[in-house]
């Protein structure tokens, strides 16, 4: 059996305890495909290939089973807060 969204988030909650985090199935529902959106504070300080690593690292084992997996986002709660102001300011114009 496939891996399933609720098992990624949850991996990823315990292991990098992100301040927000969305996984999106795009397997259809069969577990092979996730992409994620993840913004922690153990990012800070790196660059988003060793960001790219831990998020990786993470789901070591779920990995195993998940044919495709693409990390849009990995960014530091600054980062994010900044993206967040200035998609508000693009909306508010």
């Amino acid at each position: 059996m496939g891996v399933t969204k609720e098992q990624v988030h949850s991996t990823l909650t315990s292991k990098l305890s992100p301040i927000h985090l969305e996984v999106i199935d795009t397997s259809g529902g069969c577990g092979a495909s996730f992409a994620v959106e993840i913004v922690s504070e153990q990012f800070e300080g790196k660059r988003l290939l060793e960001r790219h690593r831990l998020v990786n690292g993470a789901l070591a084992e779920e990995m195993k089973d998940i044919h495709a997996f693409s990390i849009k986002k990995a960014l530091t709660p600054e980062q994010w807060k900044q993206q967040q102001e200035s998609e508000n300011s693009k909306t508010a114009a």
